[in-house]
């Protein structure tokens, strides 16, 4: 399936422009579903995104009541851990909306009932998966828009370039996995394996500086997806690419698609 390319001015008016496209597609869901679930990731990007949302007007018109949160990926760190993606989505947006805390699925983390054993903490958040799991669905939740941002190195969630974590051999039918070992901080991680990335209908991949750039031209020249993951995620309906002028630098004019 092809890739859209979308570029923004700068990093601000992506964060700006993610946040409205955010609330769209949560209220187009809603109208249609009555109900909208996203796959939040981290990062720098997916901050400014998430505080975008929040200063939104349009924020309020969406029923937080309705909307169900899971993540990517996660560090595998104590509750509240600064670095942790949930406590980021937290503190910007998550705290700031009427969410229902039974539709909020933050990954386990290193002190909670799993201490810290990450393989039993992947099985925990592979359960909690399959309980959402709707009619046709049976051991992952529709996801409306699943977002990613990419690594300089072009991994996506905590699937890193030629790491075991990104063989299919490593992962074979399990929906979440503990990596151990990642190339970045911290060593210990847990994260979606690519089938379940590739379940959501919409899958983002965000990315905004100057040193996201190669990575981004390699990914969309279509590496294979243990190679560089960032290259092989893609959505059911659509995979959109929304980068800033930055990034975007080594993208050739053929692939980028009108800003809509």
């Amino acid at each position: 399936m092809s890739s859209r390319v979308i570029v923004h001015a700068d990093a601000e008016v992506l964060a700006e422009a993610v946040a409205a496209r955010l609330a769209t597609r949560l209220l187009d869901a809603q109208a249609a579903r009555g109900v909208a679930t996203v796959v939040l990731t981290g990062g720098r990007i997916a901050d400014a995104v998430h505080r975008a949302v929040a200063a939104s007007r349009a924020r309020d018109a969406i029923d937080w009541s309705r909307v169900d949160v899971w993540w990517g990926d996660e560090r595998f760190l104590p509750a509240g851990d600064p670095e942790r993606n949930e406590t980021q989505a937290r503190a910007a947006l998550l705290s700031a909306v009427p969410l229902d805390p039974a539709r909020v699925h933050p990954m386990p983390a290193s002190d909670g009932p799993d201490g810290d054993d990450a393989q039993a903490a992947a099985e925990r958040y592979a359960a909690a998966l399959a309980a959402a799991a709707g009619p046709g669905h049976q051991t992952i939740p529709f996801f409306d828009v699943l977002m990613l941002g990419v690594g300089e190195d072009g991994h996506v969630a905590s699937l890193f370039p030629e790491h075991p974590a990104a063989h299919p051999d490593s992962y074979g039918e399990a929906t979440v996995i503990p990596v151990h070992n990642a190339p970045k901080p911290p060593p210990t991680r847990l994260s979606l394996t690519p089938p379940v990335l590739d379940s959501a209908e919409e899958v983002w991949l965000v990315a905004s500086g100057a040193g996201k750039a190669r990575a981004v031209e390699l990914a969309l020249a279509g590496p294979g997806p243990v190679q560089l993951p960032a290259g092989g995620v893609h959505g059911t309906q659509d995979t959109v690419w929304l980068l800033d002028q930055a990034a975007a630098a080594g993208v050739p004019a053929r692939f980028r698609s009108p800003l809509r």
